[in-house]
């Protein structure tokens, strides 16, 4: 059975930074597409960043040059390192992984087969 355990998240203020994790279990954190996708209240879930089986990631422009997606297959976990947030970036933040590799790595959330619970990230200005 895989479980994805999403952690890290909080309060801080504008400009502060935060880094989440995201343990695997039942699942290889390298094998597949991995992405943190978040909710904001009112709002539509939407892609922040993924990172393919290759290493290869993409970003959401609203994020690019702030977060770092990364992972440490031998920990089996996924990280998104938040730096400069910004008030816009409160939101639940959720972990997805893929089973296929029938395409390639992006934000597309149906093929997304394992989800996470969700950790709260919260900016004040």
């Amino acid at each position: 059975q895989v479980q994805l355990v999403e952690s890290g998240g909080g309060s801080v203020q504008s400009g502060g930074s935060l880094r989440l994790s995201c343990a695997a279990s039942g699942y290889t954190a390298g094998s597949n597409c991995m992405g943190w996708f978040r909710q904001a209240p009112g709002e539509e879930r939407e892609g922040v960043a993924f990172i393919a089986k290759d290493g290869s990631t993409g970003y959401v422009d609203s994020v690019k040059g702030r977060f770092t997606i990364s992972r440490d297959n031998a920990k089996n976990t996924l990280y998104l390192q938040m730096n400069s947030l910004k008030p816009e970036d409160t939101a639940m933040y959720y972990c997805a992984a893929r089973r296929s590799t029938d395409s390639s790595c992006g934000f597309t959330q149906f093929r997304f087969n394992y989800w996470g619970q969700g950790t709260q990230v919260t900016v004040s200005s």
